[in-house]
């Protein structure tokens, strides 16, 4: 499981996240939504202290940081607790897709090559990737790096992998695929964070809905409760968008739906 309290962080002056409380069940999905600059993707970078919060716990799996006097030792723990698949894939521009998988493998598992390229090899057909396990980044679509990114990530076999805004980046004809991918691995009860403005998206993969603005956790729920019957009213406003998208598209054809 994961669990936050008390998260606070700012960057010089500006408060990006204040006292930031919240829970993921072991296998549970949550999808956190908000407005540009409410400190979602913030938020997922200080839970692997690619940011480094200024206050507050974490607590993932067995591990537990207090963000007020961390080691360095602890932040590697922690670290390893969880994988990011980042909006811009951040693949190594020099290594083929199979290099890319196995790297943190070999380099931070000593795992012998043989062995990771065969996980390497596996991770990469789930994705859809295996006849690409030679290409370079160049050589790939945006969705597919995407697809790398997340075979990489779950290459480690990490407590929880942590999703920012993963087709956020992507032309719109490449974020159908990279969203099916996400919701295979969510259908096999993995533990997952995403940031996305996909609302459909979110409504379909998630178990809970978490809505962020200006650095609070607003509201939180059930996708139905939130999508359907939102409580807050900065929430409603945030909303009436969705809601508009969604009589339009019934007016003129189905919802994409990722369910598998």
């Amino acid at each position: 499981m994961i669990k936050v309290n008390n998260l606070r962080k700012s960057f010089n002056n500006t408060v990006v996240l204040k006292d930031i409380s919240f829970e993921v069940a072991e296998g549970e999905v949550v999808a956190i939504i908000g407005p540009s600059g409410s400190g979602k993707s913030t938020l997922l970078r200080c839970l692997n202290f690619l940011e480094e919060p200024d206050a507050g716990m974490i607590q993932i799996g067995d591990m537990t940081v207090d963000a007020t006097k961390t080691r360095k030792s602890e932040i590697n723990r922690i670290r390893k607790q969880t994988s990011m698949v980042f909006q811009h894939y951040n693949l190594f521009k020099n290594k083929t897709a199979l290099e890319n998988v196995t790297h943190s493998l070999i380099v931070t598992k000593k795992m012998k090559k043989e062995k990771a390229d065969e996980i390497g090899r596996d991770l990469l057909k789930q994705v859809g990737m295996d006849h690409k396990v030679d290409s370079y980044p160049i050589k790939l679509s945006g969705g597919q790096q995407q697809r790398v990114g997340i075979a990489r990530a779950l290459a480690v076999y990490p407590h929880a992998l942590l999703f920012d805004e993963p087709t956020s980046s992507l032309d719109p004809e490449w974020v159908g695929e990279v969203l099916r991918v996400i919701s295979g691995i969510a259908n096999r009860e993995k533990t997952m964070i995403i940031v996305t403005h996909e609302m459909a998206f979110a409504r379909d993969i998630a178990d809970k809905i978490v809505f962020m603005a200006d650095g609070v956790i607003v509201e939180e729920g059930r996708p139905e409760d939130v999508f359907d019957h939102p409580k807050n009213k900065r929430t409603k406003q945030f909303l009436k968008d969705y809601h508009k998208q969604i009589g339009a598209i019934s007016q003129e054809g189905e919802l994409f739906s990722v369910k598998t």
